[in-house]
């Protein structure tokens, strides 16, 4: 009788990660349940229990925290420009990049966050919302310290950031229903987001 394959060690704990990611982007927080994803990791509930502590926390560690590690590394790198040594459209185009990919990878954070109205402050605590937003603060204060390095002001100085994270994630999100299966490159995409983000729409380079 062949001797039982063991799994290599901390694949359980990918396999719920990978579940998670993609349950939570078919179905919001609320409605995905810890048993759905071991059975769709191959694993027990007991042990998406021992690796996470809580649906809650595997959240966090699958969707968010993605987001929240971008942001930083983002804003360390952002702290390092020079901004007479820097290339205003290949920063930016980094920032879109990025971004759209975590986007895209963890659907099941938008899904979350369109919803979250829904949740309940202990429910928007348990799963990171706080973190997300902590994360959205710090983009504001990096959109700030852009636009007064531009000379320009403004009385909602965050509104930028909020504006262009909200339609980088509309295009992650809902790239399939604007194209169907003729959807643009990644390229063409995030070029498009650059110039609307830096230029506008109706002031851009040619």
């Amino acid at each position: 009788m062949p001797a039982a394959t063991r799994r290599p060690r901390g694949a359980p704990r990918q396999l719920l990660l990978d579940a998670a990611r993609t349950l939570f982007a078919r179905q919001d927080y609320r409605s995905t349940t810890t048993r759905e994803i071991a059975q769709a990791a191959g694993v027990t509930e007991h042990l998406l229990f021992r690796h996470f502590g809580s649906k809650a926390a595997l959240f966090r560690e699958a969707l968010v925290v993605p987001f929240t590690s971008f942001v930083d590394e983002f804003g360390r790198t952002w702290q390092s420009v020079i901004p007479e040594e820097t290339d205003e459209e290949e920063l930016a185009g980094h920032f879109v990049g990025q971004l759209y990919d975590v986007f895209v990878e963890h659907q099941g954070l938008l899904l979350t966050l369109m919803a979250s109205e829904a949740l309940s402050e202990a429910e928007k605590a348990e799963a990171g919302i706080a973190d997300i937003r902590r994360a959205i603060r710090v983009l504001g204060r990096i959109s700030a310290e852009g636009m007064n390095l531009r000379g320009m002001r403004s009385n909602h100085p965050d509104l930028p950031a909020h504006s262009t994270v909200a339609m980088i994630a509309g295009m992650a999100a809902l790239r399939s229903a604007y194209f169907g299966t003729r959807q643009p490159s990644r390229k063409v995409i995030v070029e498009e987001l650059v110039q609307a983000i830096l230029h506008g729409f109706l002031h851009r380079h040619e």
